[in-house]
């Protein structure tokens, strides 16, 4: 991804260091505690309960040289989402677009929604328009998910951004109270709906930066889509998957959203909800 000459938003509030909790006598091995680490980055769920109670703490640290180049980069993509948004809004919705903050922080850090840690993951958090992200988590993409490359970090970060877009349309309040009366296979299947929404909504973002984009960034971004699916991630941890408990869509129905948002670049042609099939 071309960023050179773009500039660092304004909307980045950078946290200091925290505390990491690793898990030390975990019966997964090695192999087992690093699935159950990725589906946490990737499905927003704090996962610590499943490392067993592991108890071995790591020393609170400063953000290393790698952390502030991620901070930087992730900087520059939030830019292009502000703009890209700000056009979006403004031409296809008639409205005026008002952009999140992003906080990167390392280690554990709080919210209004709940304690935020690298196992919880990136996420959105409606309460304060802010979306939270773990220095760590580009190296977790790239070495525990094989879904690296530049673009395949900018996706993750416009998808977190695209939570926001639907908290604007007012999309995010309506789901979050029918999932509130619902079951719990509705209340999933109602989520695993808004985030194919944000993939589509990421995918209008990706065909909005085309001038950005290099060879090879396309491919990046729909091979992150897949190796984030919940059956994929739940194969990766061991397990068959569970349709009835899948949160975020499979991978073909999340690089099949994301292509529909790249190909149309349209909004409207994101609405999950009204889609029949998935």
């Amino acid at each position: 991804m071309r960023l050179k000459g773009i500039r660092r938003s304004s909307n980045v509030e950078r946290r200091g260091s925290g505390t990491r909790r690793m898990g030390g006598k975990s019966s997964l091995g090695v192999a087992g505690v690093l699935a159950v680490l990725a589906i946490g980055y990737f499905t927003g769920i704090d996962v610590s309960p499943l490392l067993q109670g592991g108890s071995v703490q790591q020393e609170s640290r400063g953000a290393a040289v790698g952390d502030d180049a991620a901070s930087t980069f992730s900087a520059q993509v939030l830019t292009t989402t502000e703009e890209v948004w700000t056009n979006v809004f403004r031409d296809q919705l008639g409205r005026t677009y008002e952009p999140p903050k992003l906080v990167i922080f390392d280690g554990v850090t709080q919210s209004p929604c709940g304690g935020a840690s690298g196992a919880s993951g990136p996420f959105y958090c409606p309460a304060d328009s802010k979306a939270y992200l773990d220095t760590d988590f580009f190296r977790a993409l790239d070495r525990q998910m094989g879904a690296g490359g530049d673009f395949a970090a900018a996706y993750v970060i416009a998808h977190e951004v695209a939570h926001h877009v639907q908290n604007e349309l007012g999309i995010l309040p309506k789901v979050n109270a029918a999932r509130q009366r619902g079951s719990e296979a509705e209340a999933n299947a109602l989520t695993v709906r808004l985030e194919l929404m944000a993939d589509c909504l990421s995918g209008v973002w990706a065909r909005n930066v085309k001038g950005l984009m290099e060879r090879g960034d396309l491919q990046e971004a729909l091979n992150a889509a897949r190796k984030i699916g919940d059956d994929h991630l739940q194969r990766q941890a061991g397990r068959v998957p569970q349709p009835h408990t899948f949160t975020h869509g499979t991978s073909e129905q999340r690089a099949s959203w994301f292509g529909r948002g790249y190909d149309t670049g349209a909004v409207g042609e994101c609405d999950t909800f009204a889609a029949a099939r998935l």
